[in-house]
């Protein structure tokens, strides 16, 4: 867990870290942020799981297996879902990143100079996150041009896979 830094005995307002702040003798943001690493498995491994370098990618991704059209529709609503939440997780941090830099005093005392530092930085952060919604977008459209593609073939097998039931006339019962 990761908490920002506080004043001693910094009120619930922030005020004595607005007037240290004014001072420019410490850095200390008027909120606390907590950072939690939740870590659920269901079993399945994705590309790059192992552990090494320190990180792996488990569980984010099914396994690439596609060997029947249910199989590419899962791995590509994995992706997606995959993608589209970490996109708000990183807009999120760059919002968060953007806000706690802009306290930090510009060493030149240039006014809104803070806030522009803050910006240059966490839009990169932002970039990240607009690429992980397009990467998201992709995915849905990578299984749209599937059914397109291979439409003969999936109906082929789907006509099969599901005939009608013609109704049973029970002429024995009257």
């Amino acid at each position: 867990m990761a908490t920002a830094y506080a004043a001693p005995g910094a009120g619930a307002n922030g005020s004595q870290a607005k007037s240290a702040m004014n001072n420019k003798t410490m850095f200390a943001p008027g909120f606390t942020i907590n950072v939690n690493a939740n870590k659920t498995t269901t079993g399945t491994t994705g590309v790059g799981a192992g552990g090494e370098g320190g990180g792996s990618v488990e569980t984010l991704l099914p396994d690439p297996d596609f060997s029947s059209p249910a199989r590419v529709r899962e791995y590509c609503n994995s992706l997606r879902a995959a993608a589209f939440s970490l996109s708000f997780q990183v807009a999120m941090g760059a919002e968060i990143m953007k806000g706690v830099l802009s306290a930090v005093p510009d060493p030149e005392g240039r006014p809104f100079g803070s806030r522009t530092r803050a910006g240059k930085v966490a839009r990169k952060l932002q970039k990240s996150a607009d690429a992980l919604r397009d990467a998201a977008k992709n995915a849905a459209a990578c299984y749209s041009a599937f059914q397109q593609e291979y439409e003969e073939e999936i109906n082929r097998v789907r006509h099969r896979a599901r005939r009608p039931q013609q109704p049973v006339v029970n002429w024995a019962e009257q």
